[in-house]
């Protein structure tokens, strides 16, 4: 009987253990054991995971791709801190306000080296300065400091690339870490994924960039600047196409795009589905695969009916022609097109997740533009055509407003820019968004001789008033007056003899 027993458990152990190694992965799915059980619970399986879960595409190809969103919110903040190693910085931390005290807002250019080249559009950038009120000779008296490398072009394939900046800008004696030092940046990073990286430590400088990541923009310090082409006028500029009366009830089309889609790489997945949308009416979504020198070799079966198709319309057309325009991402967050829409008043349709909107601090967006997502691009064509005809004139027009305000010419880029920070040194004085945002605009209504709304007149017309049409005449004489000959006692006579003078 004991022996009976004894070989009983035995094969009972044997086939345990078989059943163990053999099946130990099909036991690990049931819940035997209570915290393998709450660990299946808590952890979604990965895609990598191919016992678990089917896998549409490669794990090489997804990762190929360049895409940050694979990466992990601990890994794209390690990489963004790389870059910005003063990545806390705020004006209270960062920037000297002492220097701002005795001078008032005085900005100093340094002085340009003659072996070192500088595009047009850095020079526009610096001329635009050294014509403006900001600008004084002495650094002495300067609460501003701007370099004279040109750093607009940090992506190190360009011919504009400048090499050795970290180097050059430490033997700079006012450098001093960057303190009260403002970068221009229009382009970034380089292929394949265009990273943040500008190849130099920009230590504790305020960063004035196009195409600004949410992620790496430091809120009340770094200012998003548009991105804008070398051609763009140094001063005065062309007046937005939206003119009064001449607002057809409907224009011939709804939502185009026309431009360039990616066949590889960042931003490629956004362009490349903008066919989805296209239906030859009055949604024209038009790319060509014509882009870089070695297209042909990722070729795909829509590149020759696009290429032909991409001809047949002309693109300032569309613009002119045209409520709502995309504006997707390129290979960075922000695009000429976003400008061209503007100036257009062809309603921008935004296609660029994460970027921080040029100079957001002031403008309130959400009055000119449409905010999409990448992911959702289907939705777009039936949330633009639910839009209110009354909602989209107001759009039009404010569209024309920003463009004439703040982007038709690089001398109200860089003092928008300037006036930002000058706000910032006394935030009690400083504009209201609504003065930003409203005619005439933050660059003619200046805070250094009154801050009450109530002292504008346009403040009343935006709320369907208007001021007195008398007023009262306040004269201060320095010196007394001898005889009624004397001008000041002329001009109070003419004062107070107006129609439209209430008292003196």
């Amino acid at each position: 009987m004991q022996a009976r027993k004894k070989y009983i458990f035995l094969t009972f152990l044997v086939s345990w253990l078989l059943l163990f190694f053999f099946g130990g992965d099909q036991l690990r799915r049931f819940a035997f054991f209570s915290g393998r059980k709450a660990e299946a619970r808590k952890n979604w399986p990965h895609w990598t995971d191919r016992t678990l879960l089917k896998n549409f595409a490669d794990p090489e190809e997804l990762q190929r791709d360049g895409d940050r969103s694979l990466l992990l919110p601990r890994e794209r903040r390690a990489a963004w801190l790389s870059v910005y190693k003063n990545s806390r910085c705020r004006m209270e931390t960062c920037f000297d306000f002492s220097r701002c005290e005795k001078t008032g807002f005085k900005v100093f250019t340094y002085p340009r080296e003659r072996d070192q080249p500088i595009s047009d559009s850095y020079s526009k950038i610096l001329a635009s300065i050294e014509r403006s009120h900001y600008y004084t000779p002495n650094p002495e008296e300067a609460c501003l400091f701007i370099l004279s490398i040109d750093t607009l072009d940090r992506d190190h394939l360009s011919r504009q690339y400048v090499r050795d900046v970290d180097e050059k800008i430490r033997g700079f004696p006012l450098w001093n870490g960057g303190r009260n030092h403002l970068i221009f940046n229009l382009y970034s990073g380089t292929w394949p994924n265009y990273t943040e990286d500008l190849g130099f430590d920009i230590g504790q400088a305020i960063l004035a960039k196009a195409s600004f990541d949410t992620e790496s923009f430091r809120p009340g310090f770094d200012i998003s600047i548009p991105l804008f082409s070398k051609d763009h006028p140094q001063r005065g500029g062309e007046r937005g196409w939206l003119y009064q009366d001449s607002i057809p009830p409907k224009k011939k089309y709804l939502l185009v795009f026309k431009g360039k889609r990616y066949l590889t790489g960042i931003g490629s997945s956004t362009r490349n589905a903008l066919h989805h949308i296209h239906n030859g009416k009055d949604i024209i979504s038009l790319t060509t695969c014509k882009h870089g020198k070695d297209w042909e070799k990722h070729k795909d079966t829509r590149c020759d009916k696009d290429n032909v198709d991409y001809e047949k319309f002309d693109y300032q057309e569309l613009l002119h022609n045209s409520t709502f325009c995309i504006v997707p991402r390129g290979r960075r967050l922000g695009s000429f097109r976003f400008l061209e829409a503007l100036q257009a008043a062809c309603i921008p349709v935004l296609l660029s997740d994460g970027w921080e909107l040029p100079f957001a601090e002031a403008i309130d967006w959400s009055k000119a533009v449409i905010v999409g997502s990448e992911r959702l691009l289907l939705q777009i064509p039936s949330a633009v055509r639910c839009i209110h005809p009354e909602r989209v004139l107001a759009f039009q027009q404010q569209t024309q407003f920003l463009w004439d305000a703040y982007f038709s010419s690089v001398d109200k880029i860089v003092h928008t820019t300037l006036e930002i920070i000058k706000d910032r040194l006394s935030p009690h004085r400083s504009r209201s968004r609504f003065l930003w945002n409203t005619l005439p605009g933050g660059l003619l209504v200046l805070p250094d001789f009154s801050t009450y709304l109530g002292d504008f007149p346009f403040y009343y017309l935006q709320h369907g008033s208007s001021p007195s049409e008398k007023f009262t005449a306040f004269i201060r004489a320095v010196s007394q007056a001898a005889s009624l000959s004397q001008p000041i006692l002329r001009l109070i006579q003419a004062v107070s003899g107006s129609q439209y003078c209430a008292q003196v």
